[in-house]
Order: structure tokens, then C-alpha cells, then sequence
């Protein structure tokens, strides 16, 4: 039978302070209004919102996807169905002789249920 070789201290020493990953709440704590910035009227998300009944908004970036459902079913008072969420990287922009960035943001498309409906005009 053959026996395994010894391992050298220094990769033993390493394997005992490897600890498991431990995902924990976040520490920042977000209200409804602080969670959905704005809505995103395009002419893409009016198509949506008519056809498939999904509405855009722009978001916190800090804001999970079960924030964003809460913050929507809160201040609309619908039943939200899905959330799908989106980091938009920021476009390059020219400002006078040096090149600039906008910043990056975080755009949610929130699919309602079949009775619900959002008005924004």
C-alpha cells in the first residue's frame, strides 16, 4: 500500500486558517425612497411597461434585489413579480481638453403582476 507523501508544515499551517466564507447582512440599512432613485421613462421601457408590464427605474448600487422589490411593492402598492438588475458602466465624456467618465450606475427592470399597473403621468 502506498502512503501519501508528508505535507511540507508551511501549506498545513495555511489549511488551518483557511476559514469558510461567511456572508452576512449588509451594514447599510436603506429606506424605500433611498432604494428606487427614479424612473426610467425611454421609449424602450414604455414598450415594456405597455407589453410586458415591466417598469425601469434607476437604483441605489448598493440596493439587492429584494430591496428593490419591498421599495416598489411600498411606494406603488403593487405585487411585484421579478426583479432583474443591471450595472450600467459610466460613458466616457470629453470635458474641455481631458477625457471624463460619468459615473456608474444601477438600473432594475421589475416585472408586476398581471393586475397591477404604475401611472407615471
Amino acid at each position: 500500500m502506498a502512503t501519501t507523501r508528508p505535507k511540507p508544515k508551511k501549506y498545513r499551517r495555511k489549511l488551518a486558517l483557511r476559514q469558510p466564507c461567511v456572508h452576512g447582512e449588509s451594514g447599510i440599512e436603506l429606506r424605500s425612497y433611498q432604494v428606487v432613485l427614479r424612473p426610467l421613462v425611454t421609449e424602450k421601457g414604455t414598450h415594456q411597461s405597455t407589453r410586458y408590464n415591466a417598469y425601469t427605474f434607476q437604483v441605489n448600487p448598493l440596493a439587492t434585489k429584494t430591496q428593490i422589490k419591498a421599495a416598489v411593492e411600498e411606494l406603488f402598492n403593487v405585487k411585484v413579480e421579478g426583479v432583474r438588475t443591471q450595472v450600467r458602466e459610466g460613458k466616457k465624456r470629453r470635458f474641455r481638453q481631458a477625457m471624463g467618465q460619468l459615473p456608474t450606475w444601477k438600473k432594475a427592470i421589475v416585472t408586476l403582476n398581471e393586475e397591477d399597473k404604475i401611472e407615471f403621468f
